[in-house]
C-alpha cells in the first residue's frame, strides 16, 4: 500500500517542497529504518532532490529548466498546447521517482536537501505516491 500527497500547484512551471509532508507520513507509520520511494504519476510533472533552503535556488532551477526547454510551436507532438509538449520533455529530463533512505525515523537527506515537486503544466491538483518500506 502507498500513501498519497496532494499538491495544488500554481500557474505554469513551479517547484513545491514536499519534504515535510513525506516526513509526516514516515512519522505516522512509525518507521525507524527503511526506504521511501516517491513516485509522480503525471507526464507533465517530476520529482527531484535539491536545495530548498534558499527560495532563489528554487527560482534559478525553474528558470534554467525553462531556458533548456522553452515553449515553442515546432514540437512534433502538440496534442494539447505547446506548453504541454514542453512539459513532457521537462518531466522526462528531471524524472518521476526518487528513493530516499529512512534512518532514525527520518529521511536521510543532506542539510540543505529537500524533496522538490516540479509541475510544468499548472495550475493543477497533483498527487505524489509515497511507498514506505520498513527494514
Amino acid at each position: 500500500m502507498f500513501e498519497t500527497v496532494t499538491i495544488a500547484t500554481g500557474l505554469g512551471d513551479s517547484l513545491t517542497d514536499i519534504t515535510d509532508q513525506v516526513r509526516a507520513l514516515i512519522k505516522e507509520r512509525a518507521v525507524k529504518s527503511g526506504v521511501c520511494l516517491v513516485v509522480v504519476p503525471h507526464t507533465t510533472a517530476a520529482i527531484t532532490i535539491n536545495s530548498g533552503l534558499d527560495p532563489a535556488t528554487v527560482q534559478d532551477v525553474v528558470d534554467d529548466v525553462r531556458r533548456l526547454v522553452p515553449t515553442r510551436t515546432d514540437f512534433h507532438h502538440i496534442v494539447d498546447t505547446p506548453s504541454d509538449a514542453a512539459a513532457h520533455i521537462k518531466a522526462s529530463l528531471i524524472g518521476n521517482t526518487e528513493t530516499v533512505l529512512i534512518e532514525d525515523g527520518d529521511l536521510v537527506l543532506g542539510h540543505s536537501q529537500s524533496l522538490l515537486f516540479f509541475d510544468f503544466d499548472g495550475p493543477r491538483q497533483r498527487r505524489v505516491m509515497v511507498k514506505i518500506i520498513e527494514g
